[in-house]
């Protein structure tokens, strides 16, 4: 886990502020040596759920030795262009995204769970190597999905409240604790956090994340309300990531037996028919796959990659960073079979520089 103290100055202030921070951190530094197998382009910051700034991020990359970083908030992009510009002062590439939901009616999946813990019927996917001059472009076409999702999330309150007696309130209690006053996203998270200081105050930041990571797997089921009007169309949405020349790829998860962080249980996901969706992903269009080395068996990486193969899809990799207590190296990077995910990921650097 990063020093709280330099976390704090990181996080601090206005966005210009984290950057003054940052270039003086860097004088004082002694990062290890940078190790070129070490990617990960998955990394949430406080613009969805985590916590760190877009310049904390980095930081963090940088002192684990990566090699380049990537930025994915949920429903938001407000973050990229601070990433991008503290990668610029630790010199440290970077490649910038966004993850959202997806309804699949209309496809043979509209029923069905794929990589969703929460909801049938709606898919995981993520826009990776957005081009820079579209950030804007990004960030607009998801303000009103923003506010569809908070209207979900108000209910979500109430129902909260319906159970625990907590007596939150969402304007009081939970948008303080997110950045949506600066286009920022609030998440189911959110909701669990502000339980957690209300059933439990005074926790540590670490003990925190813990209680909130037990609320997601355990409480969130239990007031959860489904997606819809947040959830563009997939044949709609891939149409917008086309025209914005994004690389748009279907998040695998695989059935979960045992959660490597903590946060989600057991449960089945697309494991019984994965030959079936990744020939509806093709036929659609959608053209990469991005998946989580560490938290796959090698049975469910081998028959994953043979499909990516097949259908000549891209292989990204990233695992999704949005607690203190988690690394931001992925150790299954360090065998030689990934060495694609690699050299992909460079081509997501080089994709959304040229635009």
């Amino acid at each position: 886990m990063m020093d709280i103290a330099i976390l704090e100055r990181l996080n601090a202030g206005s966005t210009e502020d984290r950057l003054h921070a940052l270039a003086q951190e860097k004088e004082a530094a002694q990062f290890p040596v940078i190790n070129p197998r070490y990617i990960n382009n998955h990394i949430h910051t406080w613009y969805s759920f985590s916590p760190y700034s877009p310049t904390a991020a980095v930081y963090a990359a940088r002192n684990e030795g990566l090699c380049t970083a990537g930025i994915i908030d949920h429903d938001s992009i407000a973050g990229a262009r601070e990433f991008i510009e503290a990668g610029k002062i630790l010199d440290l590439p970077v490649t910038i995204g966004i993850e959202t939901r997806v309804s699949m009616a209309g496809t043979p999946f509209e029923n069905r769970r794929t990589n969703n813990p929460d909801q049938a019927g709606v898919s995981y996917m993520v826009l990776h190597a957005v081009p820079h001059h579209r950030i804007d472009r990004v960030q607009a076409y998801f303000e009103p999905l923003r506010a569809h999702r908070n209207d979900r999330n108000r209910r979500m309150v109430e129902a909260i409240n319906q159970l625990t007696g907590a007596g939150l309130d969402f304007e009081r209690d939970v948008v303080p604790l997110s950045r949506a006053g600066e286009g920022g996203s609030i998440t189911e998270r959110h909701l669990m956090q502000a339980l957690s200081r209300k059933v439990k105050p005074g926790l540590s930041m670490l003990e925190e994340y813990d209680h909130i990571g037990q609320l997601k797997k355990d409480f969130v089921p239990k007031i959860f309300i489904d997606a819809t009007d947040e959830c563009p169309d997939i044949r709609e949405y891939i149409d917008f990531c086309r025209d914005v020349n994004g690389i748009l790829a279907y998040p695998y998860l695989g059935d979960v037996t045992v959660s490597v962080t903590g946060d989600k249980k057991a449960q089945k996901f697309e494991d019984d028919y994965l030959d079936e969706l990744m020939q509806v992903l093709y036929d659609l269009g959608i053209r990469a796959i991005t998946y989580m080395p560490t938290r796959n068996t090698d049975q469910q990486l081998t028959r994953l990659r043979a499909l990516c193969d097949k259908y000549g899809m891209m292989q990204i990799s990233g695992e999704d960073i949005n607690s203190p207590r988690q690394s931001f190296v992925i150790e299954k990077m360090k065998e030689d079979r990934f060495s694609n995910l690699i050299d992909s990921t460079w081509e997501l650097i080089k994709h959304e520089r040229e635009g």
